[in-house]
């Protein structure tokens, strides 16, 4: 990851904003309780946690990722930003973490996961190692690419010839999986396909449904 990400990452941000949709909308989901804490996985350069501390002046946040590339340029945005105060990284593996050694937190009131998942191989592993981080009453976020069952033959193999050439692999059956992890962690899943299927927006949030 770091080979790969050592010149990308001065680039990442301006060239993946066009088609990295729903980012926003996810994180002006995500209502945090005050002072509560939010995680994301693969966070990246930082961008989305930026835009999280300044909507959420209130939130503790938190940024996991595997490439030591990635955080020192998420070091710099934050710190460009005036919220290294506030944003804690750390290096890890999104598949098998313990955040009480990183960040001195056992459980998150929100975690994040924003178009990492079509980079991990083992993205499944991903969605259950966060629910198992989860807060009593706390809540997974997942954008990421969707099944693209609304867009035109043509157009889906465009976006996924293109996609490849950057390592990126939809997953197919994200929707059922974030069902999956919803039910054994005793939770509901909220899953939304947006732009004809192109992006999929997931929440695994507490079943508040009467007994």
């Amino acid at each position: 990851m770091d080979r790969m990400y050592r010149h990308q990452r001065h680039i990442y941000d301006a060239s993946r904003k066009f088609y990295l949709l729903g980012r926003d909308g996810m994180i002006a989901d995500l209502t945090p309780p005050a002072g509560g804490s939010v995680l994301e996985i693969g966070c990246g350069t930082g961008r989305n946690l930026v835009r999280i501390a300044r909507t959420y002046p209130d939130a503790r946040c938190f940024g996991l990722d595997v490439s030591s590339e990635m955080l020192d340029t998420a070091g710099r945005a934050t710190a460009r930003a005036g919220l290294a105060h506030r944003i804690r990284l750390s290096r890890g593996d999104a598949t098998a973490f313990d955040p009480a050694p990183l960040f001195g937190e056992a459980e998150f009131d929100r975690i994040v996961i924003s178009y990492a998942l079509s980079m991990i191989p083992p993205w499944r592993a991903v969605l259950a190692e966060a629910a198992g981080h989860l807060a009593p009453g706390g809540s997974l976020h997942v954008v990421d690419f969707g099944d693209q069952g609304g867009l035109p033959m043509p157009a889906r193999w465009l976006l996924n010839r293109w996609l490849a050439g950057f390592h990126v692999t939809p997953r197919q059956g994200l929707a059922d999986t974030l069902g999956e992890v919803a039910r054994t962690s005793r939770r509901r899943a909220r899953i939304v396909q947006r732009f004809g299927g192109y992006a999929v927006h997931g929440v695994i949030e507490p079943d508040r449904s009467p007994i």
